[in-house]
């Protein structure tokens, strides 16, 4: 998955929940210096009896905001999203010749 381009990532969801697991599996995904990278990571927790479906949030260095529901999707559903966006701002960032 490539995160180098994500400035803030905001995740909800039940740890409790069988629904939740692409929400830890993506927190997994995450690199461990993401946070001295300038990533910022929210995660909040819901307690055990809670309805609320799992979401993710991202956004990227180029402003676009993406906003996911993740009891509908499988991890790879979800890293497909964020790597299609971010090969874009790749390709972007290589013709600019940054």
């Amino acid at each position: 998955m490539i995160t180098r381009f994500l400035t803030d990532v905001r995740v909800t969801f039940n740890p409790f929940s069988l629904r939740s697991k692409p929400a830890r599996l993506f927190l997994s995904l995450i690199p461990p210096n993401a946070r001295a990278d300038g990533m910022k990571i929210e995660s909040k927790m819901l307690p055990r009896t809670s309805k609320e479906p799992a979401s993710l949030g991202l956004k990227f260095k180029d402003g676009k905001e993406m906003k996911l529901d993740l009891s509908a999707m499988r991890i790879t559903q979800v890293v497909e999203e964020v790597d299609r966006h971010s090969r874009s701002l790749a390709r972007k960032e290589e013709l600019s010749g940054n």
